[in-house]
């Protein structure tokens, strides 16, 4: 039960926080620097806007992706095992889908510019990445089992 609570928490946590910065940046809030602008954008793709052509069935192949993925962590107890980085990888997995049937694409707003110019993105991405990075931080050194002769 403990495991489930965590996991809920960081998904609730990261869901409501990415939801409220995206907020911010709806109702008009921007700021810009030599490197960095934060500024609206919203991104009918994904990364690097990918796949805009789906249009309209983007957002339903995503919600069957993230179905199927959160069916698997829990069949194959990845949610009992890593319950905060799988509540990280849902709640913003899940607030940006929730943009794309609300907003018809997801709200971005962070953008690189300085050097070179790289894609706009949000927290909820960053979270993802960071989930992402800590799952192969598990798989590769987190499970060393050592089996004894």
């Amino acid at each position: 039960m403990k495991k489930f609570l965590n996991f809920l928490f960081f998904f609730l946590l990261i869901f409501f926080v990415d939801q409220y910065i995206k907020y911010l940046f709806l109702s008009g809030f921007e700021w810009h620097s030599r490197c960095i602008s934060l500024t609206l954008a919203i991104n009918k793709g994904v990364a690097f806007s990918w796949f805009s052509f789906l249009g309209e069935w983007l957002k339903y192949i995503q919600l069957i992706l993230i179905i199927i993925l959160l069916y698997y962590f829990y069949k194959e107890k990845i949610i009992n095992n890593h319950p905060i980085v799988s509540g990280i990888l849902f709640g913003a997995a899940f607030s940006n889908l929730l943009d794309r049937f609300i907003r018809g694409g997801v709200v971005d707003y962070v953008y690189w510019h300085c050097f070179f110019d790289f894609a706009i993105f949000n927290f909820a991405d960053v979270m993802i990445d960071l989930s992402i990075i800590l799952f192969a931080y598990f798989y590769f050194f987190g499970k060393i089992s050592r089996k004894v002769a």
